[in-house]
Formats: structure tokens, C-alpha cells, sequence
């Protein structure tokens, strides 16, 4: 098992994008990481890292590399799963890519669910939206991906999806928060607060619009959708958001959702998958089931 300490001190240079930084982290001196890392070079015949003045990065072989570092990783992780199995015993580790809105409220809850069964489970989530969580994949710092509208999907296994409508948001006291259901145009009445370009919230949006041929103007405009939900309470504005993405009817009691009609703004949807032709670790695995399960009960699945 000595290599696979090597891996994961790769692996945690790698992510730290620092010696420095990656042997705080392994509570190890950054003297004694180096030495492992020189050796490790030495080894191979080639620099895994291009030292620069304010850290590290990979080289082309440490690209080739950090690959093979990673898949060993996580094979070595499937196994100990397994392993774990036979006595009874669940361990692991979940590493998850999501979009954001993810993050507030289902995976806590999915998470916690999954841990009051098995809390020697540990899970890692990031955010990645889009292109990124299939990258995520790819590079195997992820064992999910749950994302909303991915750009593309080559080396993406679908294994659910479900489908989410675009709510608007906005306090209880705008003059829209008694609606049933909200026409585009109608929301374009006031100001807006509008997620970024590279989200898929958005790119629903002006798509819609386009082919309206209405025009987005964002009075506020952000990377946050926690930030753009809590906007809504500042000023009559109107955010918007997926169901998953927002907080159980009543939670936010200031806080109103109101689905855009689907004539104007059609469903987008919610991939759930790994990477294609990956065996995942048996934690990931079941946890895969239990998110499954628990989508095709309350939304839209397909």
C-alpha cells in the first residue's frame, strides 16, 4: 500500500496547488512531502510538477498521471467497500459534483439520511455546474454528478432523469406572489435578479425570451442563487430558482415561488449520473440508489 500513499500525496498537491498548502493538510512537513514527491519523480524520470514562484501545477506527464493516481484511488476504495460488506460493515467515501441548486436543501438531507444508517460513510460535494461536473467525472474527483442543464454529456452514464420547471421567486408582499402560475412577460414587468450566464436556470431564460423575442435585462445579476433568493426580500424584484432548489412551501414564510408557465418557459432537467463504464465504490453505489429512489418518489423522473 506504500504507492497509494504516494497517490494521495499527489492527489492532495494536486488539489491544493501547493506543497505547502497540501502538507498542512496531511499534518506532514512540506520538506518531508517535497522529498516524496522528488522520489516519486525519480522514480518515473520525469517532473510530475512545474515549480512556480506561488505554488505548483501539473505537468503533461503529471496529467497522464494524477489520471491513473485517482483511478487507483477509487479502486482501491470499491474494494475496501466490498470488503466491508462481508462483515457487515458499510464504509466509504461519496465524492458528489452538483449544481447549486443542490446544495441547499436535498443532498443535507439525502446525506444525513444515508450517514444515520452507515456514519462510517464520509462524503465530499462540490460544486460544479455544467460542463464542470462531467469534467469532475472524468478526472474521477467525483463519483456522481448531479447537474442541472449539462452543456454536454460524452462520457456522462445517465442514470436518472428528472425533470424541474423554472420558478419564479420573490417576497410575499410583490405584487405577483398571489399567482397560481406566472406568464415571462409578466415577470419582465419588474426588476429582475438573474443567475449568471454559465447556469442553467438562465440559459432557460433567454432562450424563452428569444424566441418571445423579449429582451432580459437583470437589475442584479449573480453567481449565487442564495444570494438572489435572499435579494428578493430587499426590493420588489423577481428571482428565479428549480423546485429542488428552493425551500419546502411555508419554511420561508416571507419567501413566495410561483411556477413559470410552461408555454413560455419549458422544464429543463436534472442529470443524475457517473462516469461511462465506471464500477463505482459500493457507498457511492448505494447512495446512488437511495437519490434514485428518493427523485423517482417526489418529481418528474425519466
Amino acid at each position: 500500500m506504500r504507492h497509494l500513499q504516494s497517490f494521495r500525496f499527489v492527489d492532495a498537491v494536486v488539489k491544493a496547488g501547493s506543497i505547502r498548502k497540501a502538507a498542512e493538510s496531511l499534518a506532514i512537513t512540506s520538506t518531508a512531502l517535497n522529498r516524496r514527491i522528488l522520489a516519486l519523480e525519480e522514480e518515473l524520470g520525469v517532473d510530475i510538477f512545474e515549480r512556480q514562484a506561488r505554488g505548483v501545477r501539473l505537468s503533461t506527464a503529471g496529467e497522464i498521471l494524477i489520471h491513473h493516481i485517482r483511478a487507483q484511488l477509487s479502486d482501491m476504495e470499491r474494494v475496501k467497500s466490498q470488503i466491508a460488506d462481508l462483515s457487515g460493515e458499510r464504509r466509504g467515501h461519496v465524492s458528489i459534483a452538483c449544481s447549486q441548486a443542490l446544495l441547499p436543501y436535498f443532498l443535507p438531507e439525502q446525506i444525513s439520511v444515508y450517514r444515520s444508517r452507515h456514519p462510517a460513510v464520509t462524503f465530499s460535494v462540490f460544486l460544479r455546474d455544467r460542463a464542470a461536473a462531467e469534467q469532475a467525472l472524468v478526472d474521477i474527483s467525483a463519483d456522481l454528478a448531479l447537474v442541472f442543464e449539462p452543456v454536454r454529456l460524452s462520457e456522462f452514464q445517465n442514470l436518472l432523469t428528472v425533470r424541474q420547471p423554472v420558478h419564479a421567486v420573490m417576497s410575499a408582499s410583490h405584487p405577483l406572489a398571489d399567482k397560481k402560475t406566472l406568464r415571462l412577460r409578466e415577470c419582465l414587468e419588474y426588476p429582475l435578479a438573474l443567475p449568471t450566464a454559465q447556469y442553467g436556470v438562465r440559459n432557460l431564460l433567454e432562450t424563452a425570451a428569444r424566441a418571445r423575442s423579449l429582451t432580459l435585462s437583470p437589475a442584479v445579476e449573480s453567481d449565487s442563487f442564495e444570494f438572489l433568493r435572499h435579494h428578493a426580500l430587499a426590493e420588489n424584484i423577481v428571482g428565479f430558482q428549480i423546485p429542488i432548489g428552493l425551500p419546502e412551501n411555508g419554511a420561508l414564510p416571507d419567501v413566495v415561488s410561483c411556477p413559470i408557465d410552461k408555454r413560455d418557459v419549458p422544464s429543463g432537467s436534472i442529470y443524475v449520473g457517473q462516469l461511462r463504464n465506471r464500477t463505482l465504490p459500493v457507498a457511492a453505489a448505494r447512495f446512488a440508489n437511495q437519490i434514485l429512489e428518493t427523485f423517482a418518489a417526489r418529481f418528474d423522473c425519466c
